[in-house]
């Protein structure tokens, strides 16, 4: 679960870190729709949990298998634990929140200034 979580997390920062990379590089596979699209649809749907004020299906799912498991489960999100436990990075929820949208936000902005080179292929 944590290797599905790290990936969904990895596809969302690296995701936007390759389609600015490319826009400068001119790699033709950072127009892909479908690429560009879902990425868009991943961090619209972690803002939208964020606004919410829900928990990430994937940290309630790893959270049921710890219990089943007998392990111990960590009570915030999965990016406030990992950051926490690998940068000693604490703030409170809404600061992810905030963080969050603000990411989101430079994600559609940039599909958005792409739009009609998406549309075109």
């Amino acid at each position: 679960m944590l290797v599905i979580h790290f990936a969904f997390v990895a596809f969302v920062v690296g995701g936007l870190a390759a389609i600015l990379a490319g826009r400068f590089a001119g790699w033709p596979w950072i127009r892909n729709s479908l690429f560009r699209n879902a990425h868009l649809v991943a961090i619209g749907v972690v803002v939208l949990q964020a606004w919410l004020g829900r928990r990430c299906p994937l940290t309630s799912w790893e959270a049921a298998l710890r219990l089943r498991a007998g392990q111990a489960v960590y009570e915030e999100t999965f990016i406030q634990h990992w950051l926490h436990r690998v940068l000693f990075f604490d703030a409170p929820t809404w600061v992810f929140g905030t963080i969050y949208t603000l990411f989101g936000a430079l994600v559609l902005l940039v599909w958005w200034l792409d739009r009609r080179e998406l549309r075109r292929r």
